[in-house]
């Protein structure tokens, strides 16, 4: 794994995306806060769900992609942008002299496109794995992604809770979005040859 430098670069931008970016654990707390109830929490807990749904299945008829490098940062552009909007929903909604329900309806659809996003980076990253591999080594290398996927999905849960104890509910949400950004930088800067892959199972052109 440590030598196909895309799949390590690109999984590594998801496990520290995920880290620094996720909001899920917080969902009971902005429910309370747009006032929603039980049912209102089900929907923006289902909503990133939907949205990686629509998106697969979108995908399923698309033809492939053409610049995989490209859509994979593209789809963590618009995961960060999600977040901040999550976060900022109420605001949003305040500022234009709306209600809570409309607080509520941004924030459903911002987490619909959250979603959305991520499954295009998961397909992407799972295709790469799946053509990168030789298959000899895909049983070790599996376990170790799902390591990394797992490990990343709950450390950001406690991730999320440190960082709303330190900075209050809302803006560690905005900070997580801001620092997906953060991440891709870093990563680009690490493995530059993301951003050329074309179709996913073809070497980056230089």
């Amino acid at each position: 794994m440590l030598s196909q430098r895309i799949m390590l670069g690109a999984f590594t931008m998801d496990l520290f995306a995920v880290l620094l970016g996720g909001a899920v654990a917080l969902l009971p707390i902005f429910a309370d806060m747009l006032q929603v109830g039980a049912f209102g929490f089900g929907m923006l807990r289902a909503a990133g769900s939907v949205g990686a749904v629509v998106m697969s299945l979108y995908l399923i008829i698309r033809p492939p992609l053409n610049h995989a490098g490209r859509s994979l940062y593209g789809s963590f552009a618009v995961f960060g942008i999600c977040t901040i909007g999550f976060a900022l929903s109420s605001v949003l909604a305040s500022s234009l002299g709306l209600s809570l329900n409309a607080a509520f309806l941004f924030s459903f659809v911002f987490l619909f496109f959250a979603g959305a996003a991520d499954a295009v980076n998961v397909i992407i990253r799972q295709t790469i794995l799946q053509t990168s591999v030789p298959p000899e080594m895909m049983g070790r290398v599996s376990a170790v992604t799902a390591v990394f996927i797992g490990c990343s999905n709950e450390l950001g849960m406690a991730e999320s809770g440190v960082a709303a104890r330190l900075m209050g509910t809302v803006n560690s949400v905005v900070f997580g979005g801001f620092a997906t950004f953060g991440v891709m930088g870093l990563t680009h800067w690490k493995f530059p040859e993301i951003w050329k892959l074309k179709k996913v199972g073809q070497e980056a052109s230089s």
